[in-house]
């Protein structure tokens, strides 16, 4: 069965992350979840352990010790923060979910983002670029800028749904 890398990030749609696993195991995928340190904020680690049958991992291990994870296939960043998308653009590695990404960027492995900035960040000149920068690298990168949430600080208007469905489908589009 082939692995799948879900890559949670700071934000409120990690918190679905259940039924996104569910959906991939359904369609075959062994997953395993990694947290970037503020994604852990949003998820129920130990649920996704029992979910998965693997520990959410969310900081390097030490050199000596074993990989309790196996190699990735594929990788799903959901949701994918503005910090996210800039430094994998930029190819910094400062935490295992980056180190993770980049890794596999470079050894050719499909790698979906799906990030939603708010309206100020998805505007931004560096998100721009690092947007361009990863489809131009071959990552999948589902960001519409017509679904883009509100600036916070504007609480009359409707958080636009996370594109759960888009990523499931670009994820079953997968070659295996």
């Amino acid at each position: 069965m082939p692995v799948l890398y879900v890559v949670a990030c700071g934000g409120r749609p990690a918190a679905d992350l259940p039924d996104f696993v569910a959906s991939a195991q359904r369609d075959g995928w062994t997953v395993c979840v990694v947290a970037t340190p503020d994604g852990l904020k949003f998820i129920d680690a130990a649920a996704l352990r029992e979910q998965t049958g693997y520990p959410v991992r969310s900081q390097y291990k030490n050199p000596d010790e074993p990989d309790v994870l196996p190699p990735a296939d594929a990788f799903v960043v959901a949701p994918a923060t503005f910090n996210t998308v800039n430094k994998l653009a930029a190819g910094i590695s400062d935490t295992l979910a980056l180190g993770l990404l980049n890794e596999g960027i470079g050894l050719g492995r499909p790698v979906i983002a799906v990030p939603t900035p708010n309206a100020g960040l998805s505007r931004h000149p560096a998100f721009l670029a690092s947007v361009r920068t990863l489809r131009d690298w071959g990552v999948t990168v589902l960001f519409d800028p017509a679904a883009v949430p509100p600036l916070d600080s504007d609480p009359t208007t409707p958080v636009p749904p996370f594109p759960w469905p888009a990523a499931t489908a670009a994820l079953h589009a997968l070659p295996r």
